[in-house]
């Protein structure tokens, strides 16, 4: 036996060196190296005819479907591949997994972040200096980028059942204004930067502000949409609710709630019509209460021309003239205290006088602009009686709001002469 062993052993070597010079281009070498290449032939031969053989086989494994996906890591046991998952780039993270399906997908990142409390809603102690929920943001960006918009949902699905968030949503839309404050500014943190401040293309950011809004009547999308991008302590973060009912405010402080009807506005918001935008800026323009009328005309500038026709043109189709007129002057004084082009407020005005169905509604708007000037002048007056305010620029302020606007009005030489006394 030991003889026929030894002739065995004897007759192979031959072979073995012609199938290694046949297979890898090279002799057989007597090193390790030599080892490596002569133990891989075979295996390499076994996988090709086990892909050839396995489409005539009737035999059927009942994971085949998530494991053919997995390629060459299909030999690893899944607690073995989560490790080398969590070692990889985002991105090389995403095409490692782009063939499973998105719960399955979903399943590692929640198991990747699960054991980070920044990466949950309520488990970072500072979340207006966390960087943690600003690195969760860009990776879901990287991950679901190109994804349809199904696909999308799940994954915003998922995000709301690891964080709560519907459920702390709907805590903070049903509850007064600054009760919750710690509540409002995690939402508004996890809100902006997971979901909303990484995309590039506009389609993209309507679309998940879309998510974070829709689900909600519109009042609760007002409240929602002012705790995500209303005015807040730069100390803290917290939600200033009074800031539009107190006193004028700037620019900074409405900015980014004029870029977010802006972008629901815009023509790749595919669920959002014009009437849902301006209904949207109505309830906005009460939240928590009514907004000074300068606040909310500095708010439509900052909008754009369309967006404040249409506000404008929306009152004037359903007879809130009065109003209009308010708004009008209260336009024109935004525009001369902010440095704006006042033709640009004489335009609009002219634009919204053509969207009246008769002449005597138009005629009757018009007076009501007249006398919302006389109206303010007069209050402005008393205000220097009282002491509140100098009189001389008071005057001179409203003095140039009302020549510059006098250019549209048509029968406005009357109240014209009348302010004019009373201003001079």
């Amino acid at each position: 036996m030991s003889q026929m062993k030894g002739k065995r052993k004897k007759s192979s070597l031959p072979k073995n060196e012609f199938l290694t010079t046949r297979f890898t281009g090279r002799k057989r070498r007597m090193t390790s190296s030599l080892r490596t290449d002569y133990t891989l032939i075979p295996n390499q031969r076994y996988r090709r005819s086990y892909r050839n053989s396995s489409k005539f086989s009737n035999t059927q494994d009942t994971d085949s479907s998530s494991q053919s996906t997995l390629g060459n890591f299909k030999t690893l046991p899944l607690e073995i591949f989560h490790i080398v998952l969590q070692y990889l780039p985002g991105l090389l993270l995403k095409r490692c997994t782009f063939l499973l399906p998105t719960k399955e997908r979903l399943k590692y990142i929640q198991k990747i972040f699960a054991e980070v409390s920044c990466f949950k809603l309520n488990g970072c102690m500072d979340p207006l200096h966390c960087s943690g929920l600003l690195c969760y943001g860009v990776f879901l960006q990287t991950l679901t980028a190109g994804w349809d918009e199904l696909e999308c949902h799940r994954v915003y699905n998922f995000l709301c059942d690891i964080s709560n968030l519907s459920r702390r949503v709907q805590t903070v839309v049903s509850s007064k204004p600054g009760s919750a404050r710690k509540l409002e500014l995690r939402i508004r943190i996890f809100c902006r930067n997971v979901l909303l401040n990484h995309w590039i293309h506009k389609g993209d950011s309507a679309f998940w502000l879309s998510r974070i809004l829709k689900p909600w009547p519109m009042v609760n999308q007002a409240r929602l949409l002012y705790i995500i991008f209303g005015p807040a302590c730069t100390l803290d973060g917290h939600v200033i609710w009074h800031k539009m009912i107190d006193g004028p405010t700037d620019e900074t402080n409405l900015k980014g709630l004029a870029d977010a009807i802006k972008l629901l506005y815009d023509i790749e918001a595919k669920e959002w019509t014009a009437d849902d935008v301006i209904s949207l800026v109505d309830e906005l323009s009460v939240v928590p209460r009514e907004w000074l009328l300068e606040n909310s005309a500095r708010l439509l500038i900052l909008c754009g021309n369309n967006i404040c026709f249409t506000f404008m043109a929306s009152k004037a189709v359903n007879g809130r003239a009065i109003e209009l007129a308010r708004l009008v002057v209260f336009l024109a004084l935004v525009c001369e205290k902010d440095l704006y082009c006042m033709d640009w407020a004489v335009k609009m005005m002219q634009k919204v006088c053509k969207v009246f169905s008769s002449p005597g509604e138009r005629n009757n708007f018009l007076q009501s602009v007249e006398n919302t000037f006389a109206q303010i002048i007069m209050d402005a007056l008393q205000s220097v009686i009282s002491g509140k305010k100098h009189r001389s620029k008071i005057a001179h302020c409203f003095h140039l709001i009302f020549l510059k606007m006098s250019v549209c009005l048509d029968a406005a030489s009357t109240c014209k002469c009348y302010l004019f006394s009373v201003i001079e």
